[in-house]
């Protein structure tokens, strides 16, 4: 097991100096930083083993799809999907997302039904589920919020009958950190016949996720907030689902025979991966996964629950400042705002003292609404963090305050 100092010398950019000052970095929930050991593996692939995958006979083709395919197996068994087969790669969550929406929503998801939401939602998980609904003539619901930001289950039990076509919903809030039970609503929307689709990009990176027992229809994820690089998400679904499925992008891979006025469609998973795949970017993704399970995700889990308890605490008891979301029983994402500071200019201010935190509506400006708010700072968590970086950004903001005279 590696002790948070032999983790943090793995990431070579938490040496740099930003403005003079060590880096702490928390904006974990937008994207994490790469240990050395990714960044290594995408340079060894790239200078020894590139080719395309599934099309060339020669030595470095197969190569490519060996590892390639590895990859799938890689992250399959990270989050005990059932299946690779249902391992879909895509560019990202919101990809995977608008992937669902079109593939299975405009198809599935019929007039008059409807597809119900939270108020929590990113947008990647709200947008495009606008669009379908207003397509097909399908209504949004959205399951009523309590005030600590926790899901109200008995009102959200009324809105969810036989006329639900499909529950979306986030795993864990980029914003209030509240980890939804996910298991439970899925089996109250089968109990229905809804399918249900999981935006798991903030629940994968930081606490073990097991498919097999979540029991959606579809769960979607980022490889770069998980140590990896952008450019690759992930898709599983439901495999009786996916074959019921039209293709969402046509053109090479994704095919099985092409005449001049039809075509047939390639087995799992490949009929949704068209064109050339994200080879190199799964491979890393794949280092990355091996990374987190030699650190451990429980390990990971138990460490940024802490971390976030901290912050909680100390931003709660701190004056002026508002804390978001549920005290206990959070993900490793803390949203506040400071009295008297624009988190735009609280943000800017940390900068100033190293401190790297989000400041905006963080693609949720229907949950800002909701808080009566425009905007918040967010500081969030991952493995290298440590405690005196939350005792530096405590003291960043108590600069602020004083900067800005409003102490």
């Amino acid at each position: 097991m590696k002790t948070i100092t032999e983790i943090r010398k793995d990431f070579p950019i938490l040496n740099m100096k930003v403005n003079g000052k060590s880096l702490v970095y928390l904006d974990n929930a937008a994207s994490s930083q790469k240990p050395v050991q990714a960044l290594d593996a995408f340079c060894r692939f790239c200078e020894s083993r590139y080719a395309n995958v599934h099309r060339g006979v020669h030595t470095l083709g197969e190569h490519a799809t060996t590892d390639y395919e590895a990859a799938r197996t890689k992250v399959a068994e990270f989050v005990n999907a059932p299946s690779s087969k249902g391992i879909i790669f895509t560019r990202g969550t919101t990809e995977s997302i608008n992937l669902v929406a079109y593939a299975f929503g405009r198809r599935f998801v019929k007039h008059g039904q409807a597809i119900l939401l939270t108020p929590m939602e990113h947008h990647a998980n709200l947008v495009p589920w606008q669009l379908m609904a207003k397509s097909v003539g399908a209504e949004l619901r959205f399951w009523p919020m309590k005030p600590d930001g926790t899901l109200d289950m008995e009102a959200g039990k009324k809105l969810l009958d036989s006329s639900v076509a499909l529950v979306a919903i986030t795993h864990v809030s980029n914003v209030l950190g509240t980890i939804n039970p996910v298991r439970e609503i899925a089996l109250m929307a089968h109990q229905v016949g809804a399918k249900v689709l999981v935006d798991g990009a903030q629940a994968v990176p930081h606490m073990p996720v097991d498919l097999t027992e979540i029991d959606a229809d579809f769960y979607a994820f980022s490889g770069h907030k998980m140590l990896g690089p952008t450019g690759i998400g992930v898709l599983w679904g439901r495999l009786d689902v996916l074959e019921d499925m039209e293709p969402f992008l046509t053109g090479g891979e994704m095919i099985k025979e092409v005449y001049l006025d039809h075509a047939t469609w390639n087995d799992l998973p490949y009929k949704f991966e068209a064109g050339t795949p994200p080879i190199s970017e799964a491979i890393t993704l794949s280092a990355a996964i091996s990374y987190l399970n030699d650190v451990g995700m429980e390990w990971v889990y138990s460490h940024t629950r802490a971390l976030t308890s901290k912050a909680y605490e100390l931003l709660s008891q701190e004056p002026g400042v508002t804390v978001y979301g549920p005290a206990v029983d959070r993900g490793p994402v803390v949203a506040f705002n400071v009295a008297g500071i624009h988190p735009h200019d609280l943000a800017a201010l940390l900068d100033q003292e190293g401190v790297a935190i989000r400041a905006g509506h963080h693609c949720a400006q229907p949950l800002m609404r909701w808080l009566e708010v425009q905007a918040t700072a967010r500081a969030s968590f991952y493995l290298y963090n440590t405690m005196e970086e939350i005792d530096v950004m405590m003291d960043a903001i108590r600069m602020a305050k004083k900067v800005l005279r409003v102490a």
